[in-house]
């Protein structure tokens, strides 16, 4: 499909998605949602990338859900909004390839929810993330009661929830809720650094790490730490552990 409000493009192994509705300040309508799920749908069958960046055009990552669609949605129809965001947004999180939020600016609402969804958070020093949701009278539709609990624990996200503060790149680096704080003019440059670095890594252990860690949250320990033995002994069996280590004994790069 032909993107209109996200751009999509491929360099050095990342796949790099734009969240490109500056005028609406990124906020996510129907239509972005739907072309958010094709480019993972092509993102996740492109052998030619192996880590995913997310960030937004102008001044927000994403500013929230699109409050003028939403507007005059009856319970039916918002519903079937928050479960299609859900959907999408679970497409994100799920994908195999490792993916990086470059959280460029506002963040709130769908737009922290969507952050939430990536594996790593890198915030620009001049980023706010929040769920606004009850100035609204509405609360958080695209699973953002269930990650931020996850994030930073349930008490500080019924403070953020309840009041629908926002909190700055700072604050939010010391609760959990991103793992970088990095320079405005430098952000970009951080989070390819980082994506590239990963992408030189066993691919397969990356995808299979990611496996381990998200399937295992959910369960005991001692059933997480059956997956991870899964994970673990499948690098072994697709070879990709025994060129790892030659490589490291050999003192040259692995060849993937």
């Amino acid at each position: 499909m032909a993107f209109k409000n996200i751009i999509l493009e491929i360099k050095e192994n990342v796949g790099m998605i734009k969240m490109n509705r500056p005028d609406a300040l990124n906020a996510l309508n129907s239509a972005t949602l739907e072309e958010l799920r094709e480019a993972f749908s092509q993102l996740k069958d492109s052998d030619d990338v192996k880590v995913i960046v997310i960030t937004g055009e102008g001044k927000a990552f994403v500013a929230g859900a699109d409050i003028a669609e939403m507007k005059d949605m009856t319970a039916d129809q918002s519903r079937e909004f928050s479960r299609a965001g859900q959907k999408v947004f679970s497409k994100v999180a799920k994908i195999k390839k490792p993916v990086i939020a470059a959280v460029n600016g506002f963040a709130l609402g769908g737009g922290c929810e969507l952050a939430m969804a990536c594996d790593i958070r890198i915030a620009s020093d001049k980023a706010k993330l929040g769920q606004p949701e009850v100035n609204l009278g509405v609360i958080p539709g695209f699973a953002g009661t269930q990650r931020l609990s996850r994030l930073v624990g349930t008490a500080k996200a019924k403070e953020m929830i309840f009041t629908g503060d926002m909190v700055d790149a700072q604050t939010a680096l010391s609760i959990g809720l991103v793992n970088q704080v990095i320079p405005a003019e430098q952000l970009m440059d951080a989070c390819m650094e980082m994506a590239k670095k990963i992408a030189s890594k066993g691919p397969l252990a990356v995808k299979l790490a990611k496996r381990a860690i998200n399937e295992g949250i959910e369960e005991k320990l001692d059933k997480g730490s059956e997956h991870e033995t899964a994970g673990f002994a499948e690098c072994f069996a697709s070879g990709e552990a025994k060129e790892g280590m030659s490589a490291f004994l050999e003192k040259r790069k692995p060849n993937w």
